[in-house]
């Protein structure tokens, strides 16, 4: 397995993988690259086994003091490997070497191994809403230290 990080969008077939993969991970739903073009501070974590992108994790500046890691996801045939943990633990790593002191993440119940993974790896839940569609989210930060 092989692990890199961009900052900056990807060219090539890397970007192709991670929009591909978003579309399994969140039952088809398509990642723009206008959404990606939008942000400030651009973070973007891949795994890859064979030149296959298996594994994504995606931030951004949210301020000054805060990094927010926005999207991620392991193909289902990749799940159960540890991809997912070690793509946060490097996301966290270099955030925390960018001068970013919290990290900040937004989930759903629906998506507790994901849930799961952010409380295992040190983050506190700091407020629940209801999205525009209606959705229960959960707001979760952690502190870098």
């Amino acid at each position: 397995m092989e692990y890199i990080y961009y900052q900056e969008i990807p060219k090539t077939d890397v970007l192709i993988g991670i929009m591909e993969l978003h579309k399994h991970v969140f039952e088809g739903a398509e990642l723009r690259l206008e959404e990606l073009t939008q942000k400030k501070n651009l973070l973007i974590f891949v795994a890859i086994d064979s030149d296959r992108v298996v594994g994504f994790k995606i931030g951004y500046e949210f301020n000054d003091h805060m990094f927010y890691s926005w999207l991620g996801g392991v193909h289902s045939d990749y799940r159960g490997k540890g991809i997912a943990s070690e793509l946060m633990r490097r996301q966290h790593e270099k955030v925390k070497s960018l001068g970013y002191p919290k990290v900040r993440t937004i989930s759903r119940n629906k998506r507790r191994e994901m849930l799961l993974l952010n409380i295992k790896f040190g983050f506190d839940v700091i407020e629940t809403f209801h999205s525009e569609k209606g959705s229960h989210k959960i707001v979760l930060e952690k502190v870098l230290s």
